[in-house]
């Protein structure tokens, strides 16, 4: 039996296989606000029947987007959009439902990528704010966060965990890679504080801790709650895998559920050595020295590719992005190329192998 295709359970959530949709950001909302093309655009992703499928980068206050035009769960207005999203894949799917919480921190007021991804201006910039008054390459300055400002972020990522939970998602990841805020503090070229947020490590992963441990704490324990972290951030003297191990050996112990293992976003600095998987042997290390669960991302495209990394140990799950992108129904290729079954809807059963579970 191909070990893509088993069941995993978390807490008290299973998923039907180990294929997961990763949080793609769409730069299509208005005010925060899903709308036709979430629908379609996650909706389609989870016909196919990956076991998870996660919401875009989901911001937690509207100066914590990345664009004007990101996702956002800090409104009344935000939840009930989303409710429509949830509603088809509840609907017409088996596959759970994640969303990422995500604030960018210095990366926010930006451009989408197809308008040149740079510092906004007019009435599309807003002010930014970071551990420190650090701009990232050709940003604007942020405002480095006092006490004030940390309570508010706290305030502002617990109530989209109280919004997330009154939708009924099935998880959580909280979004601490790619140079976004949490990244931010964990990252000595990006952290420069002086205070009990800064300088060594345990002060360093202070504050990314105490925003695990807000949401834990509202969060419905029979669900999981995972991270997802920048593995490293490719520059001599930042982030590392052995400062990533040690988080998420204090994340594990506080009762977090998975390490979704990326890397990079954090410096224009960064020398990536790309490949295939070239990101798994992070997750194999996080998984083997915590026991944690890992999500391997990055370059999987190849079925057999995609179940050896779950077979070999390397990850509990494998995520994929620009895969699905390519393939919405990737997952229907990979049950062909391995000789497993997953979900397809009725509607859809005439065009799929006879051995293809349908919707129950």
């Amino acid at each position: 039996m191909s070990k893509l295709f088993s069941p995993l359970s978390l807490r008290n959530v299973t998923f039907e296989n180990r294929i997961v949709v990763s949080p793609m950001c769409q730069y299509s909302s208005i005010d925060g606000n899903a709308n036709d093309w979430h629908v379609v655009n996650l909706g389609h992703f989870a016909l196919s029947g990956p076991g998870l499928v996660f919401f875009e980068a989901t911001h937690v206050s509207p100066e914590g987007r990345i664009t004007d035009r990101d996702l956002g769960l800090y409104s009344d207005e935000n939840e009930a959009a989303m409710s429509r999203v949830v509603a088809f894949v509840r609907e017409w799917t088996r596959s759970k439902i994640g969303a990422q919480l995500a604030h960018a921190g210095r990366k926010a007021s930006t451009t989408p990528p197809w308008e040149g991804g740079g510092a906004a201006s007019g009435a599309h910039a807003y002010e930014t704010v970071a551990p420190s008054a650090l701009a990232y390459d050709g940003y604007a300055t942020p405002r480095a966060l006092d006490a004030a400002g940390l309570e508010k972020v706290r305030r502002d990522f617990v109530s989209a965990a109280q919004r997330a939970a009154r939708l009924d998602l099935d998880v959580i990841e909280l979004h601490f890679a790619h140079g976004y805020l949490a990244h931010q503090f964990l990252s000595p070229l990006s952290n420069v504080r002086t205070d009990a947020y800064g300088g060594s490590l345990e002060n360093r992963m202070r504050f990314p801790l105490e925003l695990f441990d807000a949401v834990r704490a509202v969060w419905p324990k029979s669900k999981p709650l995972g991270v997802r972290i920048s593995a490293t951030d490719w520059v001599d003297g930042g982030w590392d895998i052995e400062q990533s191990i040690a988080f998420a050996h204090e994340l594990h112990r506080r009762g977090c559920d998975f390490i979704d293992v990326s890397s990079a976003g954090l410096s224009p600095d960064q020398k990536i050595v790309l490949g295939p998987g070239y990101q798994v042997p992070f997750a194999r290390a996080i998984r083997a020295a915590t026991g944690i669960a890992t999500m391997a991302v990055g370059a999987i495209t190849d079925p057999q590719q995609a179940d050896a990394i779950v077979a070999n140990g390397d990850a509990d799950f494998v995520a994929l992005a620009r895969g699905f992108i390519r393939d919405p129904r990737w997952v229907w290729n990979a049950a062909d190329a391995l000789d497993a079954t997953s979900f397809v809807p009725n509607q859809y059963a005439r065009g799929r192998a006879t051995r293809m579970h349908q919707r129950a």
